[in-house]
């Protein structure tokens, strides 16, 4: 397919998440990376892109301009959506990946310049058109959504968990804990932060942190709203995260099994988005996988006579492969508009 066929997408931020969504949009025949916006030199992108990847010769810096076999992205020296021109580069939708620009004027801003949507790669500071998570709500998107959130990782983990048993059994409330890999926004050193516990070194501490997802269950999973407690623990692991979650039943009844059964059951409903780990793996187990959340067998247990702890696995290429799914929601919306 040809460049000027495909979705032309913009990324501002190419971190992490940034390089991963371009990786994946490299290898895709439906998704084309036109410009990304970023502060850093286009020579460090591109190394860090090219240290990542399992075949860094497939990705070249030429002048401003990362190319690959398939398409070829203007590298643009800018910080803020303010600033951005996405006029000029014809983009069909920017994915806002920095994490920092989650409010509706920073996301206004991407609009005013020419951006016919924007995706947030993190849960909004505001209320916003739409949060879309594949496998959880793609019904409820709409062809005006114009600023629109594909949630978070742990926040898209928790809610397929909960949507996957929900239908099955009766859950009163519960707890999530989510322990995960240290964040680029935390210190390296003991260094003066946002606050206290962000101002200590996450290369050697455990940090508790508390989890936005909580705020917004109401509006993904309306039966849950204010029944889920979320908590966040980060810890000196680079990648690789894990939900811990205790949900109490109505039905005393049941089991760990009958909870195992579910999750394989809709593990088989949700190929490449969820799966399911009967082997005793590890964090560093997870790296790679694409599946936003993979459910761990050997983790459930039942406390007592109603609660049930169970583990799910996920990391943040399934985030990613997420987003370019959100992407590829909404121009289908759009064609099929624009057939009628």
């Amino acid at each position: 397919m040809a460049q000027g066929e495909c979705i032309r997408v913009g990324i501002m931020g190419f971190g992490q998440t940034g390089r991963q969504i371009y990786e994946l949009a490299s290898r895709s025949d439906d998704v084309a990376v036109v410009a990304v916006a970023d502060i850093g030199q286009p020579e460090i992108l591109h190394y860090l892109l090219c240290s990542e990847v399992e075949d860094p010769h497939r990705h070249e810096l030429r002048g401003n301009f990362l190319v690959n076999s398939r398409f070829r992205a203007r590298l643009v020296q800018i910080d803020r959506p303010i600033e951005m021109p996405w006029d000029i580069f014809g983009v069909d939708i920017v994915i806002d990946a920095t994490g920092r620009f989650r409010d509706r004027l920073s996301m206004e801003a991407h609009l005013g310049n020419g951006a016919p949507r924007v995706l947030l790669r993190t849960l909004p500071a505001d209320d916003i058109d739409r949060i879309v998570m594949p496998g959880v709500n793609t019904a409820s998107a709409q062809v005006s959504d114009r600023m629109i959130s594909a949630g978070s990782p742990t926040t898209t983990a928790l809610c397929l968990l909960l949507q996957s048993l929900s239908p099955l059994f009766e859950i009163e409330c519960g707890s999530m804990t989510t322990i995960h890999a240290f964040t680029s926004d935390q210190a390296l050193q003991d260094y003066a932060g946002s606050d206290v516990r962000h101002s200590r070194s996450a290369a050697k501490n455990i940090i508790p942190n508390r989890h936005e997802a909580s705020r917004w269950l109401g509006q993904l999973l309306p039966q849950f709203e204010n029944r889920i407690m979320t908590w966040t623990l980060n810890v000196p692991v680079q990648e690789g995260c894990l939900l811990d979650v205790n949900l109490v039943m109505k039905d005393e009844t049941v089991d760990a099994e009958d909870i195992n059964d579910a999750m394989c059951i809709a593990a088989s409903k949700q190929k490449g988005i969820i799966d399911v780990a009967e082997d005793p793996i590890v964090s560093s187990d997870v790296i790679g996988n694409s599946n936003s959340l993979l459910f761990d067998t050997k983790g459930t247990i039942k406390a007592g006579s109603h609660t049930i702890k169970m583990l799910g696995w996920y990391e943040n290429l399934g985030h990613a492969a997420r987003l370019l799914d959100v992407v590829r929601l909404y121009e289908a919306m759009d064609s099929q508009e624009v057939a009628q």
